[in-house]
């Protein structure tokens, strides 16, 4: 495994950490962007926002096994996709914990998104092991 491939993996699992955190803070019912997502998959939020974590938990795991274990061609845009989704989400919880200033559902597990600026770096190919490295 490459260290480009572990850094991806170590990702989709934190994404998995983090929405364990979220769903356990219930997010869904605390922030609205969480609300709305969960409420367009079912009318139940907590059931919307389990389904939706999980096929994106679920997504990641794909994207592991097959585009970036396999080095498909389009791996390096699935990555990217990754990297903007996660960085756009870890962001987005310190922000929104520095405004109210306070714990919110989410951000403890927040700073570990930051293996996405790792990725990106890697995924550029400034890094001696990028996608196509060893």
């Amino acid at each position: 495994m490459t260290r480009f491939q572990f850094t991806f993996l170590a990702l989709v699992l934190t994404q998995a950490a983090h929405s364990v955190e979220e769903y356990r803070g219930r997010l869904y019912d605390v922030f609205l962007p969480a609300r709305v997502v969960s409420g367009l998959i079912s009318r139940n939020l907590e059931q919307g926002f389990i389904i939706f974590n999980v096929t994106l938990v679920a997504f990641g795991l794909w994207c592991y096994f097959w585009p970036v274990r396999q080095r498909w061609a389009t791996a390096p845009a699935f990555v990217w996709i990754w990297i903007a989704i996660e960085m756009l989400n870890g962001i987005g919880h310190l922000a929104w914990s520095l405004m109210v200033g306070d714990y919110t559902p989410g951000v403890a597990t927040a700073p570990v998104l930051v293996l996405a600026v790792y990725l990106a770096r890697l995924n550029s190919g400034s890094a001696n092991d990028g996608f196509g490295g060893g």
